[in-house]
C-alpha cells in the first residue's frame, strides 16, 4: 500500500491552513458591511428663464436639462434621440450658446437664459432659419430639425463672435462661412434622412454665404 510522503502532507496542510485563515480574516469584514440601500432622490428648486418666461421648478438633481424641458415644461420640440450627446437632436441654446441638453443636468442651469425651438419662431412668424428650412426642404422626417435649427442659430453666433473651427486654416483670421466651415461646424447634428445638402443651403442663404 502506498504511503504519503511527510513532506507532501505538510505542504497540503499548509495550503489548507492558509486558505482557511484567509476566509476567516475576510469573513468578519463582510458580515460587518451594511446591506445596500436604495438611493433617496434629492430634490432641488431652481429658477431659470425659458423662451423669455421665468420658471421656478423642483427637480430631482439627476434630471437632465432635456428631460426638464420635455417632461416638466412640456416643450417637446426638443427631441431625445441618442441621449448620449452623439446626434444633436436635443440641441438648445443656453445664454446664446448651443449645447446638447441630454448631457447637462438641469440643476446646473439655475439663473440661465434658455431658448428652445419653441422660442425661436411661431407658425405665424417663422424665424428666417425656419423659413429657409421650409424653402430648401431641409428636413424629411423632421425629428432632427429643431436641433439643426438651434445649432445653426448658435453656429452663426459663433461666426459673428469670431470663434474658429477645426476647418479654419488661419485661426487668427475672422472666420468665413465657407462650405467646409459650415459642414464642420454643423457636424455634431446628424440627419438620418440625409438632407445635409438642403440643410447647408438653408443655413447659407440666411448667412448670405454660398453652400
Amino acid at each position: 500500500m502506498n504511503t504519503l510522503n511527510p513532506l507532501e502532507i505538510s505542504r497540503r496542510s499548509l495550503l489548507v491552513g492558509s486558505a482557511t485563515s484567509a476566509v476567516l480574516a475576510v469573513a468578519p469584514s463582510v458580515e460587518a458591511q451594511a446591506p445596500p440601500t436604495a438611493s433617496v432622490p434629492i430634490i432641488q428648486r431652481i429658477s431659470l428663464e425659458v423662451n423669455g418666461q421665468q420658471h421656478n421648478v423642483e427637480v430631482d438633481t439627476r434630471t437632465s436639462l432635456l428631460d426638464l424641458m420635455r417632461e416638466k415644461l412640456g416643450l417637446t420640440g426638443t427631441k431625445k434621440g441618442c441621449d448620449h450627446g452623439q446626434c444633436g437632436a436635443c440641441t438648445i441654446l443656453v445664454n446664446g450658446q448651443r449645447i446638447n441638453s441630454c448631457l447637462s443636468l438641469a440643476v446646473m442651469h439655475s439663473g440661465d437664459r434658455i431658448t428652445t425651438i419653441e422660442g425661436i419662431g411661431t407658425p405665424d412668424k417663422l424665424h428666417p432659419l425656419q423659413a429657409a428650412f421650409v424653402k430648401h426642404d431641409g428636413y424629411q422626417c423632421g425629428y432632427c430639425t429643431s436641433g439643426q435649427i438651434c445649432s445653426a442659430l448658435g453656429m452663426l453666433g459663433e461666426i459673428k463672435a469670431g470663434v474658429p473651427s477645426h476647418a479654419a486654416t488661419d485661426i487668427a483670421a475672422p472666420p468665413a462661412l465657407t462650405n467646409s466651415e459650415l459642414r464642420e461646424r454643423m457636424s455634431g447634428n446628424i440627419c438620418r434622412c440625409g438632407a445635409y445638402s438642403n440643410i447647408a443651403e438653408a443655413i447659407a442663404e440666411v448667412a448670405g454665404a454660398k453652400a
